[in-house]
């Protein structure tokens, strides 16, 4: 059987993301492998990667909240809004504790933001880093994300500490910039730690150094682990041979369309993702062995 599953992984500051994955290519001989959401070069801290046919599972995952820890310097801008990037501009600090904590209020909650210049996201199908480097200014794509909990850790003089968590899709670097502009002094991150992806938490990471030719695939786990959070149906052996041949079956009830769950033979053996539609269950992504 093809080796497949989830590898939790602590990303040390300084490689990027897809190097983490060059890596444990090399490491495993397998080509397919991904990651569940890019953390910049200074960013350090939890990754999720998928590899073999878990990799069909991510979508799943990039979806899930994240916590993080972040250090913010008060009084520089940067151009890429974190500690690699060019000063911009400096401005004295003169806030106190209090201040920051009443500006930290207007960003709980849902809240728009705009892409960082220096990110991946594209605008007219390029790459916002790329306009950036050839020194164009373009509007920046904006989202709205929710923070979910955002706590005030340390202040002292011009570095503040943050607990963040925050959906899917949240710039960490541009919170910082936002919240720099907010105290009229302006401010960048200087280091950015991933403690946790859902459920999933930097405890039970492992560092590249403990990975080895022959023990890596002895720390994957299974491939529904990535899932764990949606609802779990059990099927009937022939209804999960139905679904595994692409056919629908009956039973979604009361879950409103589109709902996807995850469904297993039995309790045990795990089938794939299925999807809600007309009061049946719909095959998505399914694990035909």
């Amino acid at each position: 059987m093809a080796l497949e599953g989830l590898l939790l992984i602590d990303k040390p500051a300084g490689p990027t993301s897809h190097d983490v994955i060059n890596q444990l290519r090399r490491l495993s001989g397998i080509r397919r492998i991904g990651h569940a959401g890019t953390l910049d070069p200074l960013a350090s801290g939890l990754l999720l990667v998928c590899v073999g046919r878990a990799t069909r599972l991510l979508e799943y995952l990039l979806e899930r909240p994240k916590r993080y820890e972040t250090s913010i310097h008060l009084g520089q801008s940067t151009d890429t809004f974190d500690a690699q990037g060019t000063v911009v501009a400096e401005r004295p600090v003169s806030v106190t504790g209090q201040d920051i904590e009443e500006a930290l209020i207007q960003f709980r909650g849902p809240i728009v933001q705009y892409a960082p210049a220096y990110s991946a996201v594209k605008k007219d199908g390029v790459p916002l880093y790329k306009l950036a480097r050839r020194g164009l200014d373009v509007e920046r794509p904006s989202r709205e994300v929710t923070i979910y909990n955002l706590q005030l850790c340390s202040w002292r003089e011009p570095v503040l500490e943050l607990d963040v968590t925050c959906s899917s899709g949240t710039y960490i670097r541009s919170l910082a910039d936002d919240l720099g502009n907010v105290l009229g002094c302006g401010g960048h991150i200087n280091a950015l730690r991933r403690l946790e992806v859902g459920s999933f938490s930097l405890d039970q990471a492992l560092e590249l150094g403990d990975l080895d030719r022959e023990n890596w695939s002895d720390f994957l786990l299974p491939p529904d682990t990535a899932v764990d959070h949606l609802p779990k149906v059990e099927f009937s052996p022939e209804m999960a041979q139905k679904l595994l041949l692409g056919q629908r079956v009956p039973g979604a009830g009361m879950q409103p369309s589109g709902t996807p769950a995850r469904a297993y033979e039995a309790g045990s053996r795990f089938l794939g993702i299925i999807i809600a539609a007309d009061q049946s269950w719909q095959p998505h992504k399914m694990f035909v062995q």
